[in-house]
């Protein structure tokens, strides 16, 4: 890519940066941080929309405001935007509804493609199939606990039919265009150019996106980053003959389209952020089978002291409006004996030298429709913001485990504008830092941990990383 292009990724949670290092996380996108974002001299940067923990008309309307306010920024700097969709790699999100509003503000676009393969979470795509692996095995992700999802349940995982079945037969699964593992792997010149007098033989994957055209649909395969690199160097080479492109993507591609050098700090070597070699907070919002063994197996470490939330118990509350960081000695709206209990217990912890986790009380619950769901997931996360601006001053420590969590600790809990990633503590959990002139918690080291990556020992591998534990 050349010197003015910017990779601008629309994140519906924090995760993923989850591949890369450097770049700047946002959670605000009003015009001039959006133009501080794309003078930086990072190739890429992240829009943390959280549209995931929204409903559809919410998400589209948070979409079209970056968009809207991204037009304005662009007009007066000479970059060439490239656009990502981020979303989840077990297929769960917002799709069509924010590439159709990226298109309609943004657009047009020759095309735009479904790359969810995710490598560090054990996500890859062949034969346009979705698999996630599970104990070493390949499983399709529509017979995955992931697929049942209360909002955004799936029933297939072959990317053409998924297509079909979340447009409801707009974009039929016939008329996607396939990237298979075999086209990426022939190289990306034609074979067409380079044996002209063959009949019959297929166009590469270059003049195939030459090709494209009226925002058609794509889905590519991808095994590892090799699959990613190919492709997306013929994505660069489309985009020099001025081909345009839209992108709705896990993290993996993110990685391969922004060809970033090594972290400077290795994962291993993380813990050197950890405030005083202090306790820290682990803030469990996730509940997925995979979060759920992770706990189970993180409350068996040294050092660490469980307090569970009972979210049966947890009463509607005001959200405290983003941006906005209140003294400790402010009265929060959430007065609950569950915060005052909990705040109670993290005290005794953080005094004794141990690191609370909180965590929500297991098991999805079930509701009548969507907006029940949205709603009650609400009210909960203003419960653990809450904990978060009341977690002692000198903490040594702090990670979000799921997305939506992650999301609401960065933009709400500790009220950050941006933060920058300093890069991955284990493979697809990123680490950011507070700026040193935060109000409350100057340089600590904050972790994002998605609720669907790592074995059932990440969660605890990444607290010793940081506890020195």
């Amino acid at each position: 890519m050349t010197n003015t292009t910017k990779i601008i990724v629309l994140d519906d949670d924090p995760t993923g940066s989850q591949t890369v290092h450097g770049c700047l996380l946002l959670t605000r996108w009003d015009v001039e941080t959006l133009k501080t974002a794309l003078s930086d001299a990072a190739p890429l940067f992240f829009v943390l929309t959280n549209t995931r923990g929204m409903n559809a008309a919410r998400a589209a309307e948070v979409t079209r405001e970056v968009c809207h306010n991204l037009k304005i920024a662009l007009e007066t700097m000479t970059i060439n935007p490239v656009l990502v969709s981020r979303s989840d790699s077990t297929l769960r999100g917002h799709y069509p509804v924010e590439t159709d509003v990226i298109a309609e503000e943004l657009g047009p676009f020759d095309a735009h493609f479904l790359v969810p393969a995710f490598f560090e979470g054990g996500r890859i795509t062949r034969d346009s199939i979705h698999y996630l692996k599970v104990n070493g095995v390949d499983v399709p992700v529509h017979e995955t606990e992931f697929a049942r999802d209360s909002v955004f349940g799936y029933s297939h995982s072959f990317l053409p039919d998924y297509v079909a079945e979340k447009t409801q037969g707009r974009i039929s699964a016939h008329s996607v265009e396939r990237f298979l593992l075999a086209d990426i792997r022939s190289g990306g010149s034609s074979c067409a150019s380079l044996h002209p007098l063959h009949l019959g033989i297929l166009p590469g994957v270059l003049d195939r996106l030459l090709a494209l055209q009226d925002n058609q649909c794509g889905v590519v395969d991808a095994e590892n980053y090799d699959d990613l690199e190919r492709f997306t160097a013929d994505v660069r080479a489309a985009a020099a003959q001025e081909k345009r492109f839209l992108f709705r993507s896990a993290a993996s591609l993110v990685k391969a389209l922004a060809n970033l050098p090594p972290q400077p700090v290795s994962a291993e070597a993380m813990g050197r952020f950890t405030r005083g070699a202090r306790p820290g907070a682990v803030i469990v919002g996730s509940h997925v089978e995979k979060s759920s063994r992770q706990l189970a197996r993180l409350l068996q470490e040294p050092g660490v002291v469980g307090i569970e939330v009972d979210v049966q118990k947890v009463p509607e509350q005001p959200a405290v409006a983003p941006g906005i960081l209140p003294p400790a000695t402010l009265v929060h709206p959430c007065t609950s004996q569950v915060l005052k209990a909990v705040l109670q217990q993290i005290e005794v912890a953080f005094a004794a030298g141990k690191t609370s986790v909180v965590y929500t009380s297991r098991g999805e619950v079930q509701f009548a429709d969507q907006a029940a769901r949205l709603a009650f997931g609400e009210a909960v996360s203003a419960l653990l913001m809450d904990v978060i601006r009341n977690l002692p001053q000198d903490l040594g420590f702090l990670i979000g485990k799921g997305g939506i969590t992650s999301n609401d600790m960065l933009s709400s809990g500790l009220a950050l504008r941006a933060a920058r990633v300093l890069g991955q503590v284990a493979p697809g959990v990123s680490v950011v830092r507070c700026p040193a002139d935060h109000p409350r918690f100057p340089e600590l080291p904050v972790v994002i941990f998605p609720g669907n990556v790592g074995d059932d020992d990440a969660l605890a591998l990444v607290y010793r990383r940081f506890s020195q534990h």
